[in-house]
């Protein structure tokens, strides 16, 4: 099954910057082969839903094992089984919207 996650890894006891653990949280979403989209506040991931769930919990493992000693992780999931969406999809049709409302009448 194909899945969409938000994803938003919090290194807990570390100080104040934790870009360089989401960095290597990026690199083992590479390394999945999983397509995905560093935001502000967290990762966009698209891919099959056991690739998908497996990357996050090395992201953890990971984590972890650079000296991390919590981590509190949000994850927002959404399927869909009527038709294969991308997260471009989902986008492309809000700035689909977005143009017709800047259209004047």
């Amino acid at each position: 099954m194909n899945v969409i996650v938000d994803l938003c890894v919090v290194p807990i006891g570390v100080g104040v910057s934790v870009s360089r653990y989401i960095a290597a949280c990026e690199q083992i979403l590479a390394e999945a082969g999983l397509n995905f989209q560093l935001h502000a506040y967290g990762t966009n991931i698209e891919g099959e839903w056991e690739t998908v769930f497996a990357a996050i919990k090395r992201c953890h493992t990971v984590i972890h094992e650079m000296g991390v000693p919590r981590i509190s992780t949000t994850i927002k999931v959404g399927t869909r089984i009527d038709r294969p969406q991308t997260m471009m999809d989902k986008i492309r049709s809000v700035e689909e919207k977005l143009k017709l409302a800047e259209r004047p009448d």
